[in-house]
C-alpha cells in the first residue's frame, strides 16, 4: 500500500464504534459526527482492503490507480469537521469515491484502460468529478474498465481481467466493472461508472448493487472519453437506493460544456433523495416486459429469481401487468444502437486535445499501434469504417426515435409508471466468454432512465459458494429518476437481496 494511506491513523476505537462493512453515506456521517470515525480512517480503512483483496488474497483486480492525493484530501476534511462541531455535512462529506478510469480526475492519468493513452495526465476534474468534490467526496482511486468502454467483460491493456467477486470464474460484468467489483467488495463507499449500452447496469447486476442510467442530459459527459455521445452517459454504482439518490443529486446538472445537459435542467428536483418511499410500490402500475424474459434452461436461474422478486414486489401493492410488446432486446443491438458509427469521430475529438505525452492522435493511430486489448481490436477497425456510413448512420438514430415513440405509447395505452425485467436473461458470462443477452439497450437506444437493483441469486455451487447475483432492472420515462428511485428503493427494502461477497470479508 502507497505510503501516503498509511500515514493515516484508525484507532481501535474508532472500529469498534463504525463498521465498514457495507456502510452507507448516512451511517458513515453519523460516525463522523459523533467522533467514531475519522475521514483519515475511512479512506485508509478501504485502502488496506483494497491491498487485501484486490492486489492480494483472491487479487479481484479492479483497482487500477490509488489518488495519492487522497490522504491528503482526507486530513483537510478532518481539519474541517474539528472546526465545525455542529452544522450540516455536505452531501457527500468525507465520502470515499471510486471513479471509472474513463473520466478525467485532476492530477491523475484518465486511460480508459489502454496502455495507447497512458501519459493522459488530466490537468482538471470532469464536472461530475468536480460536482463530487464541491460535495465533500474524497476520490479515492480509479477502476479497471473493458477498454475503451467498447465491450461488457472488464479487460484491459493495462491492468488486464477484474474477477468477479462472488464467483471468481465469472466477470464483473462490464464495462463499469471495475467500479461494480470494487463497490460491491466495500473499496470504496460509493463508486461512478459510465453506461453507452449496458455499462452502469452490467456491473450492477453482477455484484449483487445499484446502478443507475440516468437519463440523457440529466448529467454532463464533459471529461468523459468517448465511446459514442448518442448514448454516452455518467451514473452512480452504489450499494443502496438511497445512496444512488444522494449521487444523482450532487451529479445533475446543467454544463455549458456538454450542450445536451440544458434538456435535463427543468426536470431536476431540489433533492431526488425526497422520492424514497418503502411504502413506494403500493398502487404503482409496472409492465413487466414478456419478451425480455428467455425461455430456454440457461435461462432459469434468472427466471426462478425474478419470478421471486416480482411475487414480492406485487405483494407490496404494484400491480403487474404482462407487456406482449414483442420488443427484441437482441434486434435493437444489430439494428438502432449508434455508438459504433461515432466512436471515431467523438473519439478522434477527444485525443486531438490530449497532451504530447500520448503517442496517439486518433482511432487509426491506436489500431495501427496493434497495442489495443485483442477483446476490442475488432471492434475498433469496424468504428473505423462505420465511421464513413452516413446514410447507415441517419437510419440508425431515425430508427432510435421510433423506439422512443414505441416505448412511450406503450406506456401510455397501459397506464404505467415503469416497465420491469432482469436486466440479463441468463447468469453473468465466465471469464473468456462474451456477455450475452443482457437488456440493457432499451435504455441505451432511447436515452431514458433504467435502475436496476438487487434481486437474488442463483444456487450455491463451487465456484459460487453464495451463488451469483441477479439484478432486476426498471425502466422508465425521460426524467422520471424519481419515480424509479421511489419503486427501486421499496422494492429494494422488500427483497433485502443484498448480500458482500464472501471473497472479500470483513478484516480484524
Amino acid at each position: 500500500m502507497d505510503a501516503a494511506f498509511q500515514s493515516a491513523t484508525c484507532t481501535q476505537t474508532e472500529h469498534a464504534k463504525f463498521d465498514l462493512m457495507e456502510a452507507t453515506v448516512a451511517t458513515a456521517h453519523a460516525a463522523l459526527r459523533s467522533g467514531a470515525l475519522t475521514v483519515q480512517a475511512l479512506v485508509r480503512a478501504y485502502a488496506e482492503r483494497i491491498a487485501a483483496f484486490d492486489q492480494g488474497g483472491p487479487r479481484i483486480n479492479s483497482v487500477l490507480a490509488l489518488n495519492p492525493n487522497a490522504p491528503a484530501d482526507a486530513r483537510l476534511a478532518d481539519a474541517w469537521l474539528a472546526a465545525q462541531p455542529v452544522g450540516a455535512l455536505a452531501p457527500l462529506f468525507g465520502i470515499p469515491v471510486l471513479i471509472k478510469d474513463n473520466i478525467e480526475c485532476a492530477g491523475m492519468e484518465a486511460t480508459a484502460g489502454s496502455v495507447c493513452l497512458r501519459g493522459n495526465l488530466a490537468v482538471a476534474d470532469a464536472f461530475v468529478v468536480r460536482r463530487l468534490r464541491e460535495a465533500g467526496a474524497i476520490v479515492l482511486a480509479k477502476t479497471n474498465l473493458h477498454e475503451l468502454a467498447s465491450g461488457g467483460e472488464t479487460v484491459s491493456s493495462i491492468l488486464g481481467q477484474t474477477r468477479n467477486p462472488y464467483d471468481l470464474t465469472r466477470t464483473p460484468g462490464g464495462s463499469s466493472g471495475g467500479t461494480g467489483a470494487g463497490v460491491a467488495a466495500n473499496f470504496g463507499l460509493v463508486g461512478i461508472g459510465t453506461d453507452g449500452i449496458n455499462s452502469i447496469r452490467s456491473p450492477a447486476s453482477a455484484n449483487s448493487l445499484v446502478g443507475l442510467r440516468p437519463s440523457m442530459g440529466l448529467i454532463s459527459r464533459a471529461g468523459l472519453i468517448p465511446c459514442g455521445l448518442t448514448q454516452d452517459t455518467i451514473g452512480p454504482i452504489t450499494r443502496t437506493v438511497a445512496d444512488a439518490a444522494i449521487m444523482l443529486g450532487v451529479m445533475a446538472g446543467f454544463d455549458p460544456a456538454d450542450p445536451v445537459t440544458e434538456q435535463g435542467a427543468a426536470h431536476t428536483p431540489p433533492c431526488y433523495a425526497d422520492a424514497l418511499d418503502a411504502n413506494g410500490l403500493k398502487d404503482a402500475r409496472i409492465g413487466v416486459l414478456r419478451a425480455f424474459f428467455g425461455a430456454a434452461e440457461a435461462h432459469a436461474p434468472v427466471n426462478d429469481v425474478m419470478r421471486t422478486a416480482l411475487a414480492m414486489i406485487h405483494a407490496q401493492g404494484a400491480e403487474l401487468i404482462a407487456i406482449d410488446d414483442a420488443i427484441d432486446p437482441d434486434v435493437l443491438i444489430a439494428e438502432v444502437l449508434a455508438h459504433h458509427y461515432e466512436m471515431k469521430r467523438d473519439l478522434d475529438a477527444y485525443l486531438a486535445r490530449c497532451p504530447s505525452t500520448v503517442a496517439v492522435r486518433s482511432m487509426d493511430d491506436i489500431v495501427a499501434s496493434g497495442n489495443a486489448h485483442p477483446s476490442v481490436a475488432g471492434t475498433l477497425k469496424a468504428a473505423v469504417a462505420l465511421a464513413h456510413d452516413d446514410a447507415a448512420y441517419r437510419e440508425r438514430l431515425q430508427r432510435q426515435e421510433a423506439l422512443r415513440q414505441r416505448v412511450l405509447g406503450l406506456m401510455a395505452a397501459h397506464r404505467l409508471d415503469a416497465l420491469v425485467y432482469p436486466h440479463q436473461r441468463r447468469l453473468v458470462a465466465r471469464i473468456g466468454e462474451p456477455q450475452a443477452e443482457r437488456n440493457g439497450v432499451l435504455a441505451s437506444a432511447t436515452g431514458f432512465p433504467a435502475l436496476v437493483i438487487p434481486a437474488g441469486f442463483s444456487a450455491p455451487d463451487g465456484d459460487a459458494p453464495q451463488g451469483v447475483p441477479i439484478g432486476l432492472e426498471f425502466f422508465g420515462r425521460p426524467f422520471s429518476e424519481p419515480v424509479l428511485l421511489r419503486l427501486g428503493y421499496a422494492a429494494e427494502h422488500a427483497l433485502q437481496a443484498r448480500r458482500p461477497p464472501g471473497s472479500a470479508p470483513a478484516r480484524p
